[in-house]
């Protein structure tokens, strides 16, 4: 019998030896995961494929748009979301495996303006004029707020200064927070709404305030294992591994805040 078919009847059967497969024979699973979380997904994904695994396959786009397209049927098997309501609208279209849903991240959200911006650092607080700091004619670029969590995030720090109805007019809304933050490396736009993880990736923009935790709902990032995963070992053990212990080192060296298991 040839290696291929001996170990399809072992698994069958249920009595693959322990040892992981060889990078090759192993299945590499693909992952959707929120734009903000490309430069540490990446860094895992190459952590894990020195291990012996295959390289995970990464899609990463707005959580909007990745979990509609897992309702379209695109094959996730990993689904990892900037926030709470798309991994909720995701569950509650039973398209994750509920028991494995957790939120083991944090990040903040902040006020950047170009590298070059002779703009000081502020204290934001309610009376912060935001329009003010942009100029008569300048833009403040953040996600979509309609879908895109960072602007979703955005627009509850807005309302909490009271500014919503006067800066929703000039905001640059973009697609995810990296076309954001984008926007205002490229000096398309004098500020910008991002998270704290995004500013630190970028040599373009600096942190000129760092918008209070009370002005908007915690920014958590809840990660799940899709349903179609459900027999994947190498998408359980991805999983296992960017939840974990290991990875923590990792996060922390993006900038990311760790929540308690």
């Amino acid at each position: 019998m040839h290696r291929r078919p001996l170990l399809a009847a072992l698994a069958a059967i249920g009595s693959l030896p322990a040892f992981p497969l060889r990078a090759q024979e192993a299945q590499a699973p693909t992952v959707f995961a929120a734009a903000s979380l490309t430069d540490a997904m990446r860094a895992l994904g190459e952590a894990w494929r020195t291990k012996g695994h295959p390289l995970p396959r990464f899609s990463f786009a707005a959580s909007s748009a990745l979990a509609r397209q897992m309702e379209q049927g695109a094959p996730a098997d990993i689904f990892a979301s900037a926030d709470e309501p798309w991994m909720d609208y995701v569950q509650q279209r039973d398209l994750i495996l509920n028991e494995t849903r957790t939120s083991p991240l944090a990040n903040s959200l902040v006020l950047i303006a170009p590298a070059d911006s002779a703009r000081a650092p502020v204290a934001l607080a309610r009376d912060t004029d935001l329009l003010a700091m942009a100029g008569a004619t300048g833009r403040i670029a953040t996600g979509d707020p309609s879908n895109v969590p960072v602007g979703k995030y955005a627009q509850a720090a807005l309302a909490w200064m009271g500014q919503w109805d006067r800066v929703s007019p000039r905001l640059a809304r973009a697609d995810n927070v990296r076309s954001a933050l984008l926007l205002v490396e490229r000096g398309e736009a004098p500020l910008g709404i991002v998270y704290a993880t995004d500013a630190a990736a970028s040599k373009g923009v600096k942190v000129i305030g760092t918008f209070p935790a009370e002005s908007h709902p915690a920014v958590t990032y809840p990660f799940a294992i899709t349903r179609r995963a459900a027999g994947n070992r190498e998408a359980q053990g991805f999983f296992a591994f960017i939840t974990g212990g290991e990875a923590a080192d990792m996060y922390r060296r993006f900038g990311f805040g760790l929540r308690a298991p």
